[in-house]
């Protein structure tokens, strides 16, 4: 049960995604031209999910425990340090030179464009780099 709620959550993800046009980059892009042709749509697609899981989130966490697993897993780390601040920054070069974040290439694997998929290579390319160069801390 718990795998197939995993993959209702995956498809409404997508589906909201495909829905508000954040498949496509020039969109995205768009909303980083501020001196140009700005495209505010972003801002409401990222508001509204604010909202719906912030209300979520305050119904969830009523329950005491999680309808699937022991406890609820979330990060301890409060700290804005260094990595935070330099992984932050170069997601942020990332999604300017791209158009596209990993949340939203995911779903946009459905198009069939080969550059969604040479992003998303890159992204796991990163990953690996990161593991390499910085091993996680404990």
């Amino acid at each position: 049960m718990k795998h197939l709620f995993a993959l209702l959550t995956g498809i409404v993800f997508g589906a909201g995604i495909a829905l508000s046009g954040m498949m496509d980059p020039a969109k995205v892009l768009a909303f980083f031209d501020i001196a140009g042709h700005w495209d505010p749509s972003l801002a409401f697609v990222m508001g509204g999910a604010v909202i719906v899981t912030f209300i979520g989130y305050r119904l969830v966490w009523r329950r005491g425990t999680p309808l699937f697993g022991g406890r609820f897993l979330l990060p301890q780390g409060t700290a804005i340090d260094a990595r935070l601040v330099g992984g932050s920054a170069l997601f942020g070069i990332g999604w300017g030179i791209a158009g596209f974040c990993p949340g939203a290439a995911i779903p946009a694997l459905g198009t069939g464009r080969w550059e969604v998929a040479l992003f998303l290579a890159a992204v796991i390319g990163g990953f690996q780099l990161r593991r390499l160069i910085a091993p996680a801390r404990g």
